[in-house]
């Protein structure tokens, strides 16, 4: 039973002179139209429609059923019409969920000057300190570092980042250089606790060999932003994103330790839901994202090595 189907059905039927008729419009044989409208008849309990062997007259009931039936389809069409152009147009609520860091630093300029152009966007942005569950929270977007693992979800990569070892002039003046990955365990490491990963333990690559290195140290924070400042004031070797770091390691303010090995993989990645059709608000805004992180996906480009 197809109620929606059954109405189109009849209103086709109705509006012919007889049911050979309606049989060439619906492209079936008439047997099969007398056999379906029987069946509409028996399952509303009413008879719709009196037929002869030449014409068809429609029952008071009929009437009732064709006249709102019309506005139903009308108004069915009309609400497909309204969401095909929903679906183009660059408008509603846009959920994003991002960390801190990233959230305050890079997404929320670019979702300013975004609104600027898309006025009809009405954007709720959601930082936290852990990666939240996009359906549990209704979420449009979520940023995500590193290979994100949830296979519910569609990854886009934005932007290439890397995380990188880091300490000031002044600690390693008075520490010393670490010579290799297990040194660390000698220095005075800051540590960030981030998601449900063992926070004092970091994997280090030099893009051929890998180590895994148990860190400590005094000061350990869930924000990666005063794990940067704690560096900077020469409190030990912080492990830290190139998006945050860069401009430090330009500057000397801070200094790059270890060299070539790095953490584990940290480029940027959007997800959103597993849809067969993704709306066009999430559509433009992550090509707008991409645009503008272009430079950093192919890695170190600049004469200092950086890419942000």
């Amino acid at each position: 039973m197809n109620p929606v189907s059954d109405l189109a059905f009849f209103v086709v039927v109705a509006r012919q002179a007889s049911l050979a008729a309606a049989a060439q419009v619906l492209g079936v044989a008439p047997p099969n139209v007398s056999r379906r409208l029987a069946a509409l008849e028996r399952r509303l309990g009413l008879r719709l429609l009196n037929r002869t062997t030449r014409r068809l007259s429609l029952t008071e009931a009929g009437r009732r059923y064709l006249a709102r039936g019309e506005q139903i389809m009308l108004d069915l069409a009309g609400l497909e019409q309204s969401l095909a152009s929903d679906r183009d147009a660059v408008r509603g609520q846009l959920r994003i969920n991002a960390s801190f860091g990233f959230g305050r630093r890079h997404l929320a300029p670019l979702i300013s000057v975004f609104s600027r152009h898309y006025p009809e966007v009405e954007f709720v942005l959601e930082l936290s300190d852990h990666p939240r569950d996009l359906t549990e929270h209704a979420y449009d977007i979520g940023i995500r570092f590193g290979e994100p693992p949830d296979s519910r979800v569609v990854a886009r990569r934005i932007a290439g980042n890397r995380r990188l070892l880091c300490a000031s002039p002044a600690y390693l003046a008075e520490a010393g250089h670490p010579e290799t990955p297990q040194s660390l365990s000698r220095h005075r490491c800051i540590v960030i606790r981030e998601n449900a990963q063992v926070y004092n333990h970091w994997h280090l690559s030099d893009g051929q060999r890998h180590e895994l290195v148990k860190v400590g140290g005094p000061l350990s924070a869930n924000h990666g932003e005063i794990a940067v400042d704690w560096a900077l004031a020469g409190h030990g070797v912080v492990l830290r994103s190139e998006w945050d770091v860069a401009g430090y390691l330009r500057s000397g303010e801070l200094l790059r330790v270890l060299a070539p090995w790095i953490g584990a993989g940290a480029d940027i990645h959007a997800v959103y839901p597993n849809r067969h059709f993704v709306p066009a608000k999430v559509r433009v805004f992550l090509d707008f994202l991409e645009a503008h992180f272009a430079d950093t996906r192919g890695g170190p480009t600049s004469a200092d090595g950086f890419a942000w």
